[in-house]
């Protein structure tokens, strides 16, 4: 499992994971989390337009097993979401780092980024979890 940690990404002790495009991230949910969540049956994701905050909640995952909290890692409004999870949310389990990506925020603080994890200390995190 530890193989799929993309060495580009930026990581959240939530198990969230962000990519960085200019002022703007992409989010959404490691691997390590769509594995101990099970299959994904629906998503509840903010509006774009709608204004995130760092460490609070930015949405809900629905499994088969629970439904857990999306968490913001910055402050800063959403630009856009992953509508075709709408219909198709199993896509988090099948391509979590790539369509499965769920919104996209513009940073309102760019330094916020500076307390996320690189994929080396997102893989120790996960071993100290075990």
């Amino acid at each position: 499992m530890h193989d799929q940690i993309p060495a580009e990404l930026l990581y959240t002790k939530e198990h969230e994971w962000v990519r960085r495009d200019g002022e703007t991230i992409t989010l959404g949910i490691t691997a390590h989390a769509v594995e101990q969540l099970g299959d994904i049956t629906m998503l509840t994701l903010p509006e774009p337009g709608d204004e995130v905050n760092a460490g609070e909640r930015a949405g809900d995952i629905d499994s088969v097993k629970a439904v857990s909290e999306l968490f913001s890692p910055v402050d800063g409004e959403v630009t856009e979401t992953n509508e075709a999870l709408a219909d198709a949310p199993e896509t988090v389990n099948d391509d979590p780092y790539g369509a499965g990506w769920m919104i996209k925020v513009r940073l309102s603080d760019a330094g916020q980024l500076d307390s996320l994890m690189n994929a080396e200390a997102y893989r120790a995190f996960l071993d100290e979890e075990a």
